[in-house]
């Protein structure tokens, strides 16, 4: 009798589970006003079919496959027109993990650290800026920062799975960051093959940060951050003081969409040039052909048969910039999924697709 209670129970509450919708009911994609530095129009204003992205947002709503989806932003000509928050109203104001568009972020910090001077030149080996390495890892020292902002550094870090070295430093089991990624072996030599991981863009922080003689969050928001109003986000220092290069930002998605308008308008913000304009052609250019459907910048994902490029995180996090019709999409998601349990880019450019066909002029 107790057993067939209790799979009476457990059949009720999965049918309850079952039944209980995955997002709150689509009511509106109209902007709120925050007064947070960002120019809020309409899609009509902009050029853009009112209907057709109200049908946009009824099937993200609705479709089962996008069911990780928390939020998606909709900007034209640098201005806001629409956005809706699928699961709850308070992401709006809630910072959270964007982990891997952190990677972008980096790729932007390299290109300012070379207008001013602080790195000399992409080509330089990584012993010209960081102590030690030539003594105690010799095989790295001449490792070139742009081996590093192209993912092919050689080194054997590994972001995949239980056990990887992504996993580890999550657990904080290293004490010293930046000589546990020196530390490991070598896979290959240095600018033979891409190999995305966490640990080259580490040592692009590591860098900056030893050269500055500032935490890289620290020296961003002065460079950066505080020009474009990025305001509301935290970013993680490891236990040793290094901000963390692979991942650590916490943002929200209209922050998300302020680093995208600046790189989308050629480093502009407010008319004021905040990151060099060649910088951000070179960043996002192809610079490693990865014979599939998105190629690399410096740190930069491109989408070459649309012309788009795009900041992707962990679990379906993306800002896309269309320039093709001025056009900047924010999505974010769930952000610890897994496997099947994400939004992939290849979903995410789909419903872009349905965006820009909603571009009238």
């Amino acid at each position: 009798m107790r057993a067939l209670s209790i799979i009476l129970i457990f059949t009720l509450l999965t049918g309850c589970l079952k039944d209980d919708p995955l997002n709150k009911p689509f009511q509106t994609f109209v902007p709120k006003d925050l007064d947070d530095g960002l120019e809020l129009s309409t899609p009509e204003d902009e050029g853009m079919d009112s209907e057709k992205l109200s049908q946009i947002y009824t099937h993200i709503y609705q479709d089962e496959d996008l069911w990780p989806l928390r939020s998606m932003l909709v900007f034209r000509n640098g201005n806001l027109v629409a956005e809706s928050y699928l699961k709850y109203d308070a992401y709006l104001n809630q910072p959270q993990m964007i982990w891997s568009c952190t990677k972008q972020v980096m790729g932007i910090l390299t290109g300012i650290a070379l207008e001013e001077g602080v790195i000399s030149s992409l080509d330089d080996p990584l012993n010209m800026y960081l102590s030690g390495v030539e003594e105690n890892y010799p095989e790295k020292a001449n490792i070139s920062i742009r081996q590093l902002v192209t993912m092919h550094s050689g080194i054997d870090y590994n972001n995949d799975g239980v056990g990887g070295q992504t996993d580890k430093v999550l657990r904080q089991i290293p004490d010293e960051l930046t000589s546990y990624v020196l530390s490991l072996p070598m896979r290959e030599e240095p600018g033979s093959s891409f190999w995305y991981n966490d640990g080259d863009p580490q040592l692009v922080t590591s860098l900056l940060q030893e050269t500055t003689g500032k935490a890289t969050d620290e020296w961003a928001h002065e460079l950066f951050f505080s020009k474009i109003g990025f305001s509301n986000y935290s970013w993680t220092r490891y236990k040793d003081g290094t901000t963390l290069g692979g991942y650590g930002i916490e943002t929200t998605p209209r922050e998300m969409g302020k680093i995208a308008l600046c790189v989308a308008d050629n480093g502009q913000y407010n008319n004021q040039q905040v990151i060099p304009s060649d910088w951000v052609n070179q960043m996002t250019t192809p610079q490693v052909d990865l014979d599939g459907d998105y190629d690399f910048g410096y740190f930069w994902w491109i989408d070459t048969n649309r012309n788009i490029q795009f900041m992707w995180g962990h679990g379906g996090q993306f800002a896309f910039i269309v320039p093709s019709e001025s056009l900047v999409v924010v999505m974010t998601s769930i952000p610890n999924t897994q496997g099947d349990y994400q939004v992939d880019a290849d979903e995410a450019l789909l419903v872009v697709d349905r965006i820009i066909e909603a571009c009238i002029n």
